[in-house]
């Protein structure tokens, strides 16, 4: 399924007065005038707590598909299609750069821990079990034509979280810890469900043991770390490094034209991703890093200018993407093909969609409390564990499905001509719009009753590590002795702790620590960022950063 078969552009020679197909036409203003809607519906209900634009644009999708249906006399129409190319191509880049150039770093990589175990160990256990379930339940309910390999597959495929709905429905300062592990976790988790997809796909179902799940685990952790260091790479070697960062600091490249400096910024990003998907990598963890990395050093070198203009252009592009997969999602849920070829009674359906939900709610739940569990064992603090009532939230944050469960869905299921692979498809698409309209409608009162009443003011993220004072106390830098810590009862010297011990002790805090050291001495000297913001005749230089 191309994009062509999505938004079909042809071109005619014939007399008309546009040299653009009609069908073209109609989609796109279609299209723009149901974003537009959205804005302003969005706009209005900004404030309340029930309802957020991503259920709005799913809802208000669905009433144009209605529409488009009651138009064209119950007959399907190439609007309603959904493309996992378009969606993977252009809309999901714009969406997982700007999160990773929006995020507060040093909330993410402070609970980089829990969001690595929840998306890595956290998704293989949901795949296991979901992949399990279905292939117990699915035969007692009447689906007897699927095979080991789907049942894998609809183990991957519900296993995809919806990182999109979770910026919609939490807060990034409100709530600086859930957004950051939930959506930490559904980045990594997009990522990790893609892999294990693709390694479902490319598995010989006549020689499944012992070997082939571990097949799965190793490539799954090599594309992981490849995709990491190669996201870090890119946006280093073009976009921080040679192109982007190391040129407009060092030659002014572009310094006087903002056009310039936000085109490269942008282009590069987009290369990364692409980059990656032709090496087979995970763009999506390529892309975000690369965000991240482009905050940290680029963002620091281009004109004040441009710095509005990205910061504001980025979260611009991403918003009018989130906003067009909702739409795209609920109009495509009304394609009547897709509902006419899975012959399914409606008992059946809601027997299918029920227990895929069923096991995606179990799936969450058996790795939610127990990895929690595990890590509150070796946290020190009481403040840094996570109580129950953070992991409920966790747990009920995390159901929601989205527009990569269905492309997924679509790339497995939509080329087999049976009725049971239409009726997965048709159940996949009511467990995401349930779970987005009632889950995500519900989040935000819920963690306001859970967690926000009564609460005591968040700290800010530039205090949020007192503990790194404390730690610098241990160590001795320059071999200085008078900043040697002394024994009171002794009044000798205390010795020195040595960096493993540190590193087992507060892995976090001296990892930052060093890394911190690293980059001021060696990285943000040659790549800029903040503080190291080259000064330039007639042009802004962003003194607050530089002072702060």
């Amino acid at each position: 399924m191309g994009i062509s078969d999505s938004i079909p552009v042809h071109f005619s020679l014939s007399s008309s007065s546009s040299i653009l197909d009609v069908s073209t036409v109609v989609a796109i203003t279609v299209f723009v005038t149901l974003l537009c809607a959205c804005i302003v519906i969005g706009h209005l209900i900004e404030e309340n707590r029930w309802a957020n634009e991503s259920i709005t644009a799913l809802l208000l999708g669905l009433v144009a598909g209605l529409v488009v249906l009651l138009i064209s006399k119950g007959h399907s129409s190439q609007i309603l299609t959904f493309s996992e190319e378009l969606f993977f191509i252009y809309l999901l880049p714009p969406i997982i750069f700007n999160a990773g150039f929006q995020v507060k770093k040093k909330q993410f990589f402070k609970n980089i821990s829990i969001i690595l175990m929840f998306g890595i160990i956290g998704t293989i256990i949901s795949f296991c079990l979901i992949s399990l379930g279905v292939g117990l339940l699915f035969k007692r309910i009447g689906v007897t034509t699927l095979d080991i390999k789907d049942y894998l597959a609809i183990g991957a495929i519900l296993s995809a979280t919806d990182s999109v709905c979770t910026l919609q429905v939490l807060n990034q300062d409100d709530t600086p810890f859930l957004y950051s592990a939930i959506f930490g976790e559904g980045v990594v988790n997009d990522a990790t469900s893609i892999v294990l997809f693709n390694s479902v796909q490319s598995l010989n179902i006549s020689n499944i043991d012992a070997l082939a799940a571990l097949k799965l685990l190793g490539t799954f952790l090599y594309l992981f770390f490849s995709s990491t260091a190669l996201g870090i790479a890119l946006s280093m070697a073009f976009q921080v490094g040679l192109l982007s960062a190391f040129g407009i600091k060092t030659l002014y490249f572009g310094r006087h034209s903002t056009d310039r400096e936000v085109a490269i910024m942008m282009l590069l990003a987009y290369l990364s991703y692409m980059v990656a998907e032709v090496l087979n990598l995970s763009g999506i963890l390529t892309v975000f890093f690369c965000g991240i990395v482009m905050s940290h050093y680029t963002w620091h070198n281009v004109t004040e200018s441009s710095r509005v203009t990205t910061k504001h252009g980025f979260a611009t592009i991403s918003f009018i993407c989130e906003t067009f997969i909702f739409l795209y999602v609920g109009m495509d849920a009304l394609d009547v093909d897709k509902w006419t070829a899975s012959e399914a009674s409606p008992l059946t359906s809601v027997a299918v969609s029920s227990t895929l939900f069923g096991m995606v709610l179990v799936g969450r739940a058996a790795f939610v409390y127990p990895l929690v569990n595990i890590y509150n064992c070796f946290a020190k603090k009481d403040s840094d564990k996570i109580i129950f009532k953070q992991q409920f939230i966790m747990w009920w944050a995390g159901l929601m499905r989205g527009a990569v469960t269905i492309a997924l869905s679509y790339n497995k299921f939509s080329d087999d001509s049976s009725s049971e692979s239409a009726l997965m498809i048709t159940s996949t698409i009511i467990v995401v719009l349930f779970s987005t309209v009632v889950f995500g409608s519900m989040t935000k009162p819920l963690i306001e009753a859970v967690l926000l009443r009564n609460a005591k003011p968040t700290v800010s993220d530039a205090t949020d590590s007192p503990s790194l004072e404390d730690l610098r106390l241990l160590f001795l830098e320059n071999g200085d002795p008078v900043g040697d810590p002394v024994d009171e009862g002794s009044n000798q010297p205390v010795r020195k702790r040595s960096s493993l011990r540190l590193l087992m002790a507060n892995p976090t805090s001296t990892v930052h620590y060093f890394w911190r050291k690293f980059d001021d001495r060696f990285m943000r000297p040659v790549f800029g960022g903040r503080g190291f913001v080259p000064f330039v005749p007639c042009s802004p230089t962003g003194a607050a950063d530089e002072t702060s």
